[in-house]
């Protein structure tokens, strides 16, 4: 938790004022059994009306204050809880953006989205408990003691005995269930993995028929997080009850020897009531501090697991510099014996990759599924660092661009065509956040995409699902298509995007694009020769190796593996 402190240094008045107004209701508060002890011994003892209605006054005058105080307390806690968690959501969402995609891969999305999430949320609450209570329980227990040593010392004794007793049991109960709440958020996230996986996979599942053996794993993950829950429940459950015994027993012996000095006369009765209330003061609190260990042993846990997320530091240093204009005779691409092993992958996914591409050239990338096509576009934008080589744009090295500047010259198209919930002009700008309704027409008409997007009554207004779901797999890939040429890349990257289009789609797409003004560098990631066999060049991919580069006729000729994949696809 101490890691987070520094997310309270905008909320530093708040977290002063929060526990010094409990303090001062708790203060008030500890001066009720005295004034009730004066009603009992000078008022009622004496039958004095007036002195009643005087303390009466006076008890409704610290109640009056002891609310006020407290609902001032309440705001500041309040206040500084919910900044606390807004600021800590706003800057893991940010560090989250900056990881690369092996870490995120590794982090998996469902523990991201629970420590976005869930844990937080109890930081939160632990912050907003700790403010008020973290003072004021501890100051009316030791308050308490304190007051019933100036009642009547020899009684007061008992109260040095209860309260060591009931600091003990706080304090073991915390140490066995801080490490247990950690190991519940452990395990939650493996529910939400599982969970993610299903609702992401339902059709394959239901095509499968997987449904009873996905509910049996469900039920077993989470049957171990209802028992972990259940064991750290019974610990902290045994909090209240341990505490109401030793208090109970404390009372017991009060009133037990408190009446017998009563009897001598060596204690008054409004002394002996004082020193009950004090005891009832103890245990109102601390059932409240049973309540602050629990949601304080959960929020540290939570709280730790949210740091862990921002100790994580990006593996992909930003560069600095902007990429320069393409010059004459600069490739646009160029790859430099470039090698690839993913975080925790025992073999290299590329060898030794080395090409150039020009400005306005075309690479068509083909291969087996596997062979590493998409690995090789994902360097390009810098999705992943190469381990071994150099890749450049324009004549620089793409670690030494800023990754702003880089992914402004790239245009990608993913091999999942991915949509987000808003209309179509929404979605294309993304690609121009300023882009005009003239340039989005052109962008779709470019991408085919214009007939069905202008057939609907709202055009650009027609509304898209989350994912775009409500379109088919090719009115989604032509979208994509149209996101990334508005934005007028240099570099134009199209992984498998045409594999839901048709064959005569996909070669009007294909024209399209070539007979751009400004004509990108064109990547077509692709396991269809004829989407790639009209390119300049074509890479083919063997086992994250390149096989063999040249056009279509020269490969025709030279390479069997690209011979043999366009006799499979169009006969010998």
């Amino acid at each position: 938790m101490s890691r987070l402190l520094r997310f309270l240094k905008d909320y530093r008045k708040e977290c002063v004022l929060a526990p010094l107004f409990k303090m001062l209701e708790a203060i008030f508060e500890l001066f009720v059994p005295l004034v009730m002890a004066s009603i009992v011994d000078h008022g009622i003892a004496a039958s004095d009306t007036s002195h009643i209605w005087k303390m009466s006054l006076v008890l409704l005058l610290l109640a009056a204050v002891g609310l006020a105080s407290s609902v001032t307390a309440q705001y500041f806690a309040a206040k500084a809880a919910v900044g606390f968690s807004t600021k800590l959501r706003h800057s893991v969402f940010e560090h989250i953006g900056s990881l690369s995609y092996s870490q995120i891969d590794r982090l998996k999305t469902p523990t991201l989205i629970t420590r976005m999430t869930s844990d937080i949320n109890q930081a939160q609450a632990g912050v907003n408990m700790f403010l008020r209570l973290f003072l004021r329980s501890p100051f009316i227990v030791f308050g308490a003691m304190i007051m019933a040593f100036t009642v009547n010392a020899n009684e007061a004794l008992i109260f040095v005995v209860t309260i060591p007793a009931l600091t003990a049991v706080v304090v073991g109960i915390m140490a066995f269930t801080m490490p247990m709440y950690k190991k519940v958020q452990m395990r939650l996230d493996a529910v939400l993995n599982r969970t993610s996986e299903n609702l992401e996979g339902v059709r394959v599942i239901r095509a499968f028929r997987h449904e009873k053996q996905e509910t049996d794993a469900f039920r077993a993950e989470n049957e171990d997080l209802n028992l972990l829950q259940r064991s750290v429940g019974r610990i902290s459950a045994l909090l209240n009850p341990v505490t109401f015994i030793i208090i109970n027993a404390a009372t017991i012996v009060l009133l037990y020897t408190g009446a017998l000095k009563v009897d001598e006369a060596a204690i008054t009765r409004g002394e002996l009531i004082a020193l009950v209330n004090y005891m009832s003061q103890i245990l109102v609190e601390l059932i409240k501090l049973a309540n602050l260990i629990v949601t304080i042993s959960r929020a540290l846990a939570c709280a730790d697991r949210v740091a862990d997320i921002l100790d994580i530091a990006p593996d992909m240093a930003d560069g600095s510099r902007t990429l320069p204009e393409p010059a004459e005779g600069t490739p646009a691409v160029e790859f430099d014996n470039v090698s690839l092993t993913y975080a925790g992958a025992a073999d290299a996914s590329l060898t030794d990759i080395s090409f150039k591409v020009m400005p306005g050239e075309s690479l068509g990338i083909i291969g087996g599924t596997g062979s590493g096509k998409s690995s090789v576009i994902n360097l390009i934008p810098r999705f992943y660092d190469a381990t071994e080589g150099v890749i450049k744009i324009n004549g620089m090295d793409i670690k030494d661009a800023s990754t702003g500047s880089l992914r402004r010259s790239v245009g990608i198209v993913p091999q999942s065509a991915v949509l987000f919930s808003g209309s179509v002009a929404d979605n294309l700008r993304w690609g121009k956040a300023d882009a005009t309704e003239e340039e989005m027409t052109q962008a779709l008409k470019t991408a085919q995409a214009y007939d069905f997007v202008m057939s609907d009554p709202k055009k650009l207004d027609r509304q898209i699902y989350e994912g775009g779901k409500n379109l088919s797999g090719g009115q989604r890939q032509r979208l994509t298509i149209a996101r990334a040429l508005i934005m007028d890349p240099k570099i134009l990257i199209l992984d498998d995007s045409a594999s839901a289009l048709d064959m005569a789609t996909d070669s009007r797409l294909r024209q399209a694009i070539a007979s751009l003004e400004k004509k990108p560098a064109v990547f077509i990631v692709s396991q269809r020769a004829s989407s790639v066999m009209g390119c300049d060049r074509i890479m083919v991919m063997d086992n994250g190796c390149a096989a063999a580069i040249g056009t279509h006729e020269e490969l025709m000729d030279t390479c069997g593996i690209y011979r043999e994949i366009y006799e499979t696809q169009f006969g010998a």
